[in-house]
């Protein structure tokens, strides 16, 4: 596979996953993956700061999936 067609699967993910999200907590999960995959992308393309931020969105998206996997407490 070409360094073209992972960075182009890895954003089609984060897209087809974004746009899903609401259908359940998981899409935020494999949002997060292609998100984490989509900075790798960069690293390879010699992209830094798009790896940097794209590492961000992975990790806010892991948090977004936690917080809707655990019940709220007091609610």
């Amino acid at each position: 596979m070409s360094l073209t067609t992972f960075g182009f699967v890895a954003v089609g993910a984060m897209f087809a996953s974004y746009w899903l999200e609401d259908r359940s907590p998981w899409f935020v999960l494999v949002f997060a993956a292609a998100c984490a995959a989509s900075a790798l992308y960069a690293l390879l393309a010699g992209t830094l700061p798009f790896a940097v931020v794209e590492t961000l969105w992975a990790a806010v998206a892991l948090l977004r999936f936690r917080a809707r996997r655990m019940p709220r407490e007091g609610r």
